[in-house]
C-alpha cells in the first residue's frame, strides 16, 4: 500500500548507514529538515521477530516520515518483519539488496541477492502482503562480474512485477570478492546514466539515485534529469547542515531550517531526557559532530565533545561547554 508521505519525501532522502543512522541521529537530522524521508540502520527479520523490539524498532513520533531497512533473503521471516515494522508506525519498509558485507553475504542477503532477482520478488511480495505500508527495494547495479546494463533492467522488471513500485539504487556495482565494505563504496566506478537510463525504460517505478552525491546541487540536477528521488549518505551525516538545512526550500519547496544555534536548543530536551532514562550523553552528540562544519570554530567543538560526552556523568554541561566559544566567535 502506497504512502503518499514517504513518497513525496523520498524526493530526498538520507541513506540507511550502519552504526550511524540510529533514533538518536535521526531525530538529530529531523530538527534540521522536515521533510526529508529518514532510514534506519539495516535490521535483520531474525533480529526483529526474535530480539528486543522496542530497542530496535522503537522511533520518536518526530522522526517521521521515517522508513524502515530489513535484511533477510527468507520470505516468510521477511513478511513477518514488515508486518511488526507496520505495526510500530514505519511509513515505509525497505529490502535490503545492495549490502556487500561479509556477514551479510554468510547470511545470504545484502548484494548477494542481486544474483537471485526470482527470490528476490518472493521476498517482496510475502513482505507487500504482510505490511499495511509501502514495500520498497534498495539494491546496487549488479555484483562481481555482472553486466550491469544487462542485470539491473531484467532485476527490476522481475522484482516490480511482484508489486514494488519504488526502488533506491546505488550507482555502483558491489565486489563481493576482493574489496571490504568500505572500499565497495568508493572504488567501484560510480554509473549514473545507467540510473537515468531505469527510469526512461521503467517510467511507471520510483527511482532514486543513490552513492557518492555529497550535495544539493547534485540532488537538484538529478532530479531535473527526471529522476524521482535523491539518497545522500555520508555526506548527510559529517556535513549535516550544509546538506539538510536548505533541503525544505531547495527540494521541497518550504522554508530553510533552524539556524545552527537553535538546532542545538532543540536538542537540548530529548537529551536531557536521554541522560534521566540512564542514558549517555555521547550516544547522542557523536551524531552531532558535523553540526558546524566549515564554521569558524568547529574543530574546538568536535574535540570537547570527543573527549568529554563519552566520560561517565557527563551532561548538557559539556554541550554548554563546546557551544560557548561558538557563540562567542559568531557574536
Amino acid at each position: 500500500m502506497p504512502n503518499n508521505a514517504a513518497t513525496a519525501a523520498a524526493k530526498l532522502s538520507i541513506a540507511p548507514m550502519m552504526d550511524w543512522t540510529d533514533r538518536h541521529c535521526r531525530f538529530f537530522h529531523r530538527q534540521i529538515s522536515r521533510h526529508a524521508l529518514l532510514y534506519t540502520e539495516m535490521v535483520t527479520a531474525p533480529a526483529v521477530l526474535h530480539g528486543d523490539r522496542d530497542r530496535l524498532l522503537g522511533f520518536d513520533a518526530v522522526e517521521h516520515p521515517v522508513a524502515l531497512q530489513l535484511g533477510g533473503s527468507d520470505p516468510v521471516d521477511l513478511a513477518g518483519a514488515a508486518r511488526i515494522g507496520a505495526e510500530f508506525g514505519y511509513d515505509e519498509i525497505n529490502l535490503n539488496v545492495g549490502c556487500p558485507s561479509d556477514r551479510v553475504q554468510s547470511g545470504c542477503f545484502g548484494a548477494v541477492l542481486m544474483e537471485r532477482p526470482g527470490l528476490v520478488a518472493d521476498c517482496a511480495a510475502a513482505m507487500i502482503a504482510a505490511s499495511s505500508v509501502e514495500v520498497t527495494v534498495k539494491c546496487r547495479i549488479g555484483v562481481d562480474d555482472q553486466v550491469p546494463e544487462e542485470v539491473l533492467p531484467a532485476f527490476l522488471e522481475t522484482v516490480s512485477a511482484a508489486g514494488v513500485t519504488r526502488f533506491q539504487i546505488h550507482a555502483r556495482k558491489a565486489w563481493l570478492q576482493g574489496l571490504s565494505p568500505k572500499e565497495n563504496r568508493d572504488i567501484p566506478p560510480l554509473n549514473y546514466p545507467l540510473v537515468a537510463a531505469m527510469k526512461r525504460a521503467f517510467p511507471h517505478l520510483n527511482i532514486s539515485v543513490n552513492g557518492g552525491i555529497t550535495s544539493l546541487d547534485q540532488a537538484e540536477a538529478f532530479l531535473v534529469d527526471g529522476l524521482d528521488g535523491v539518497m545522500i549518505g555520508r555526506a548527510a551525516y559529517h556535513e549535516p547542515y550544509d546538506v539538510l538545512a536548505h533541503a525544505d526550500a531547495r527540494i521541497f519547496g518550504g522554508e530553510d531550517g533552524p539556524e545552527r544555534f537553535e538546532v542545538v536548543d532543540r536538542m537540548r530536551p530529548y537529551i536531557a531526557r536521554h541522560l534521566e532514562a540512564g542514558g549517555r550523553l555521547h550516544q547522542i552528540t557523536r551524531h552531532m559532530l558535523g553540526l558546524f562544519h566549515g564554521q569558524p570554530g568547529a574543530r574546538g567543538w568536535r574535540r570537547v565533545l570527543s573527549e568529554r560526552a563519552n566520560r561517565p556523568g557527563a551532561g548538557l554541561e559539556v554541550l554548554d561547554a563546546a557551544l560557548a566559544p561558538m557563540i562567542e566567535l559568531a557574536s
